[in-house]
């Protein structure tokens, strides 16, 4: 059996998933495709606390699932934008975990990781598999990747 090490970056994940197809990201059909003869190693969810009880929600969900679940505070700037992402907490852990992992699973559409999927590869031999919305995933990321697994409507939850 091979091991893995799953990363998602969940803000990614549910705004690509949302603007492209309107319905939400299944994680239990994640979880099952990704961890299918495998030995996880590590599995972190990194997300953005806004406080409200939905939120709260979700992330128990994500516990009960199997993954660790990392998050930062919501930072609202007085010129109005947001701040709260996890590009580099995701590359440490990364660098950390995908040494020791055959596979690292990445979900996540950002480019900036584009490097970081070619060092795991380079340096350490892991292979990367890259999760995320094809119209909404940076070419050079899909390109650094060892495998680019498109979402689709079976990582999609039904809408109700």
């Amino acid at each position: 059996m091979s091991s893995v090490t799953i990363l998602v970056d969940v803000q990614n994940i549910y705004y690509t998933s949302r603007e492209a197809f309107q319905r939400n990201f299944d994680y239990n059909a994640f979880w099952r495709q990704v961890t299918a003869g495998r030995t996880v190693l590590k599995a972190i969810a990194y997300a953005i606390d806004r406080g409200d009880e939905k939120q709260r929600q979700f992330q128990h969900i994500l516990r009960a699932i199997g993954f660790e679940v990392k998050l930062k505070p919501f930072i609202q700037r007085a010129d109005g934008s947001a701040k709260g992402d996890w590009d580099v907490g995701i590359t440490l852990d990364a660098m950390e975990y995908g040494q020791h992992s055959d596979v690292l699973v990445l979900a996540s559409g950002d480019g900036d990781f584009a490097l970081l999927a070619e060092r795991l590869i380079e340096k350490y031999h892991t292979e990367v598999e890259v999760y995320g919305v094809p119209s909404l995933t940076a070419q050079g990321l899909v390109n650094a990747a060892s495998r680019f697994i498109p979402i689709g409507a079976d990582l999609l939850l039904t809408p109700t």
